[in-house]
């Protein structure tokens, strides 16, 4: 199993204010749909709320202690990682807060795309060791006023 995140996120590493993404960028759900489609997806129960629906095209699993007609669920971390840890997928952490912070020290890549602005927040990614990363910019963009940056941190092994 290959672990890794992503995340779009504000200069103080916002990612989301009442269940929405703090800066929708087109763009940047365009790079997030291209890395993310016929692979896993992995996210708790507020991001799919959010989302509302199953992502197309893609494995959609969900930790939660509820049930969820039609998706994939997981009450734990440690419950789904027994399942898939001698799989070979590609397993892409989407979000929230909390399953952020539970897979942040075990994330092989880490896709994030920083945002040159600061938002309101009620949801924060969480801060990681860059120095256990080898970091890459893959693009510098602008959408409207907005500069932002895609970035791969790979773990160095």
């Amino acid at each position: 199993m290959n672990i890794n995140i992503i995340a779009s996120v504000g200069k103080n590493y916002e990612i989301g204010y009442k269940n929405k993404l703090v800066c929708p960028i087109r763009e940047d759900l365009i790079f997030f749909k291209n890395l993310t489609i016929y692979n896993t997806v992995l996210m708790g129960k507020n991001t799919y709320q959010s989302i509302g629906k199953e992502l197309p095209n893609r494995k959609n699993i969900v930790i939660t202690h509820s049930n969820i007609k039609g998706i994939i669920t997981y009450k734990n971390k440690e419950d789904f990682i027994a399942d898939y840890k001698n799989t070979l997928e590609n397993i892409f952490i989407i979000g929230g807060e909390s399953i952020y912070n539970q897979f942040i020290n075990d994330a092989d890549n880490i896709y994030l795309t920083e945002i040159d602005k600061s938002f309101k927040a009620d949801t924060f990614f969480p801060i990681f060791d860059k120095t256990k990363y080898e970091k890459e910019v893959l693009s510098i963009l602008k959408d409207n006023d907005i500069n932002y940056k895609h970035i791969l941190y790979r773990r160095i092994k």
